[in-house]
């Protein structure tokens, strides 16, 4: 435990997207090891269900419904968590949503609403827990962001662009807060794909329903490394071992892993499913699948990820493993240098 930071038992952690997918199996992780989960989405059917299960497990829970595009809605959630349980020990922002189709297909009015729920939404959940952990320096702000946020793939434009300026948001205001030595954990989380009721809910110009690209993870494997941040402080955590090779591989040869995602039409075959269209989306309003952590892809997933649990989880290992990558890639350079 680092110190400074409460276990999860005795945290106050406000989370966005809390109705559904990884902010809801977060929630339910919180509930487990007893400690007390502010829980924000804009269905409050799903919502308060949710509360429900969070209680039942033997933790606390409030249900605030919110709009994250909002800025008045997600001050009031901040003040009612202060007012209910005294305090916000972490802030998590979660709410995401996703439009697929071609940039040019999608309308202005989706690229724009999805930019404002994925990117505004978290300057918005910033802007609200900061002024609550700065008076008490301590506490962390951990975004969901995507591997998708390091390395783009065509039919995800607005969420590619949205994960993008989450990343860089996140890295500019944790260098401002070390800088000032606030005491407040910055972490990003990066999640390979994930089964997720998003794929269900998204605004779809496929034709059918989007899948998500393999190697698929459950949502577990997201909660359990957003739990661990919470506690602990820790930069950056790529959930998945297929999600750390693709940004691996994008930071050493960007161009070469561009082309192999191209290569046979795989980056556009692979996010379209055999499921027809529905013709729903929740960009606008809350998605039927609200309420459950799991999406249609289960039976394709890891439940876990050993490289997030053994690798990204502990700092010094992390370190040693990237430094044997640079030190083979470095090799691989000058011996083709000498041929």
């Amino acid at each position: 435990m680092t110190a400074g930071r409460r276990p999860i038992a005795e945290q106050v952690l406000v989370i966005t997207g809390g109705s559904s997918g990884i902010g809801l199996k977060t929630a339910l992780e919180v509930g487990r090891r007893g400690g007390s989960a502010v829980l924000a989405a804009r269905g409050a059917d799903a919502l308060e269900k949710a509360a429900r299960e969070v209680e039942s497990l033997g933790g606390r829970a409030l249900a605030v419904p919110t709009d994250v595009t909002d800025w008045e809605q997600v001050q009031t959630l901040a003040a009612q968590a202060i007012a209910t349980f005294g305090r916000i020990d972490t802030w998590i922002n979660g709410a995401a949503v996703s439009a697929y189709g071609l940039i040019e297909e999608l309308s202005v009015e989706e690229i724009t609403r999805t930019i404002e729920i994925d990117l505004i939404g978290h300057v918005h959940g910033i802007k609200a827990a900061l002024p609550h952990l700065r008076r008490r320096g301590s506490g962390a702000i951990i975004a969901i962001a995507s591997v998708q946020g390091r390395r783009a793939v065509p039919l995800q434009g607005p969420y590619c662009a949205a994960k993008y300026g989450v990343v860089g948001l996140m890295d500019s205001l944790r260098m401002e807060l070390e800088g000032e030595r606030a005491g407040i954990g910055v972490t990003t989380i990066l999640p390979s794909s994930v089964d997720t009721p998003l794929f269900d809910n998204a605004t779809s110009r496929l034709g059918v329903r989007p899948a998500p690209i393999p190697p698929i993870y459950r949502p577990h494997a997201v909660a359990e490394a957003i739990v661990h941040a919470a506690e602990h402080t820790v930069r950056e955590i790529v959930v998945g071992g297929g999600g750390k090779a693709l940004t691996v591989s994008e930071r050493l040869a960007p161009a070469l892993t561009e082309r192999l995602l191209l290569a046979g039409g795989q980056a556009f075959k692979r996010q379209r499913s055999s499921r027809p269209d529905t013709g729903t989306g929740n960009l606008w309003t809350s998605g039927p699948a609200n309420g459950s952590t799991t999406g249609s892809y289960g039976r394709a997933a890891f439940s876990r990820s050993l490289y997030t649990r053994h690798i990204e989880q502990h700092p010094v290992r992390k370190r040693l493993l990237l430094t044997a990558a640079l030190g083979a890639s470095v090799l691989a350079q000058r011996r083709r240098a000498t041929r």
